[in-house]
């Protein structure tokens, strides 16, 4: 039984999408933003757990995991009968180098744009994602040659990528290119992405009710 600490409004949800994948028994905390709150991430027993005060975490048996594609690999080599694994030399390459794209280059590259900073062509040299549209080209040629990371099947690396671009096209912060929304749309019919995201609904409708 591991110990899952989450808020519905955060990456979180790409936690509960690895666990579920992973076929993972676990206990929820819910964990509040208002600094008053007991449960709240900036709360000293939080703090114990993740010193950043940030969203998700999973503890195993006291071992505390924190950053979500360190949670997803994790996962996938804590439960092997998953297979979401790597199998292979071939898998295992393409699954390490995109599942670190997605958590560098294409989470820096669309942080960076939300908050309107763009590196210019001098400061393209020293940022380690380039620029925008360069992570976005490469990512859309690698999506277009192949349906998942490892090619024909669904691993780890796609739950942390998948959550990237399903995310970042539903936000607006990635253009809606057609292999960014065939990959997406190969996401979300999987039941364990379908079983994360209605409990994660549900606790949004909950707090929105509770607030009106």
């Amino acid at each position: 039984m591991l110990d899952f600490y989450t808020n519905p409004m955060s990456r979180g949800q790409i936690a509960r999408w690895a666990l579920h994948e992973a076929g993972a028994e676990y206990q929820q905390h819910l964990m509040s933003y208002d600094p008053s709150d007991e449960n709240s991430i900036k709360s000293e027993a939080y703090l114990a757990i993740n010193p950043m005060g940030k969203l998700p975490a999973i503890a195993d048996d006291g071992k505390v995991i924190t950053e979500c594609a360190a949670i997803c690999a994790y996962l996938a080599e804590r439960f092997p009968d998953s297979g979401l694994a790597p199998q292979d030399d071939s898998e295992r390459a393409d699954y390490y180098r995109w599942l670190f794209y997605a958590s560098g280059p294409l989470e820096t590259a669309i942080t960076n744009k939300s908050m309107g900073f763009a590196p210019s062509d001098e400061q393209t040299r020293m940022a380690g994602y380039g620029n925008f549209e360069m992570v976005m080209d490469v990512l859309d040629g690698f999506l277009s040659s192949r349906d998942y990371v490892c090619g024909a099947r669904f691993t780890m690396a796609d739950v942390y990528l998948g959550s990237q671009v399903d995310w970042g096209m539903s936000f607006g912060t990635m253009e809606k290119r057609d292999s960014f929304i065939a990959y997406a749309e190969r996401m979300r019919p999987r039941e364990a992405y379908k079983a994360a995201k209605a409990i994660d609904g549900e606790l949004i409708a909950k707090a929105q009710a509770a607030q009106s």
